[in-house]
């Protein structure tokens, strides 16, 4: 896929990508760090420690899973950069467009992602 088949996508990811960093500084508390944002968050005495450490354990993952997304498409923007974009990352065949709107940062063909998704849960 050549740049200007990929412009629409790079605004895409690019709108993506300061999103998910506007959302991760505001569940880590802007410009202090994580823990002392955690801290803040769950030092409420009143709260029982059951629903405090799940409640942690929510805002862990939801971080996690944003920080895998956020790496996913700087990923997806290099891949532009470096002319690869729309090729998947395991076979070399080409991704469908519907699948690249629907999931701009997507690295691999639907084919692909299953089977990669499959030995995940096997593993």
């Amino acid at each position: 896929m050549d740049m200007t088949q990929a412009a629409p996508f790079r605004q895409q990811l690019l709108a993506q990508k300061s999103a998910l960093l506007e959302q991760l500084a505001e569940q880590r508390g802007g410009v202090i760090g994580r823990a002392e944002a955690a801290a803040d968050h769950f030092g409420q005495p009143e709260d029982p420690r059951a629903q405090l450490a799940t409640e942690r354990e929510l805002e862990f993952a939801l971080d996690e899973r944003e920080t895998a997304h956020l790496a996913a498409v700087d990923a997806a923007l290099a891949r532009i950069e470096a002319g690869t974009y729309g090729e998947c990352t395991d076979c070399g065949t080409h991704i469908a467009a519907a699948r690249l709107h629907a999931t701009p940062e997507a690295a691999r063909c639907v084919h692909c992602q299953e089977k990669a998704e499959q030995h995940r849960r096997v593993a």
